[in-house]
């Protein structure tokens, strides 16, 4: 059957935006990455290298009740971490609190994504600046992005306050450098790939570009500069998280 345009057919690589574009590539695709650079996929990147399970969830749904249900503990909100659970969508928060064997991580954007990735039987793979490169390296070693093993980046945005989305410097750029160690996939980039890798060639650096952007002053004005920090902390990872049964875990 041939593919719908939408799908950008005839690349190894592809790229969109939020849960409609990761809907759109995974009906045709072989691998999702999803980039939630600030902060889910980041959180995921910490935690699943500290040797954390983590259970993507839709925010605002019942994720404490889920993990009860799955003999998880369930993340918070940033501003309702405890000393008694210090467990939260906060990468800063998780580098520090203690080591469970499973975590709920709800988010937003990038968990929401991740969960209805999930259900599509699909390899989902969650990247940001900090191990980019790893999950692309990953990807090709395991022989995808050929015409008939097309991977799908997925920048997943933020939200306006109408919900509905908003492209964002950060996972702009996280995608940036997934699609850069992609660039040699044998199935070429679609022009969106193309274009969206372009981003790369017009900052200087990545780190300020991404700590002056809104979603990195918002972060910082809000008291939690230090996941900025640890976010635009550019290939400091080499964990490739992996969804598999709808939970990640080192690839």
């Amino acid at each position: 059957m041939t593919e719908d345009v939408f799908a950008q057919p005839g690349a190894g690589v592809r790229f969109d935006w939020g849960p409609a574009g990761a809907a759109e590539l995974g009906r045709v695709c072989a691998a999702l990455v999803v980039v939630d650079v600030l902060s889910f996929t980041t959180a995921v990147d910490v935690a699943v290298g500290r040797g954390i399970r983590v259970h993507p969830f839709p925010w605002g749904a019942q994720a404490a009740e889920y993990a009860l249900r799955v003999g998880a503990v369930a993340a918070v909100g940033r501003n309702a971490v405890t000393a008694d659970h210090p467990w939260s969508l906060s990468p800063a928060a998780l580098w520090a609190a203690p080591v469970v064997p499973d975590l709920v991580l709800p988010s937003p954007n990038g968990a929401t994504i991740c969960a209805a990735a999930s259900a599509t039987g699909l390899p989902v793979l969650a990247a940001g600046l900090r191990n980019a490169a790893a999950v692309g390296r990953w990807l090709l070693r395991q022989g995808y992005g050929s015409a008939d093993t097309p991977i799908g980046v997925v920048a997943s945005g933020e939200r306006w306050s109408d919900g509905t989305l908003r492209p964002c410097v950060e996972d702009q750029l996280g995608a940036a450098l997934v699609l850069d160690a992609l660039a040699v996939a044998t199935g070429g980039l679609s022009v969106e790939a193309a274009v969206a890798l372009a981003a790369l060639a017009g900052v200087p650096s990545v780190v300020p570009a991404v700590r002056g952007g809104v979603s990195g002053r918002e972060l910082a004005d809000r008291g939690f500069a230090a996941d900025v920090e640890i976010a635009t902390q550019v290939g400091a990872s080499r964990t490739v998280p992996l969804l598999r049964n709808g939970v990640f875990t080192p690839a």
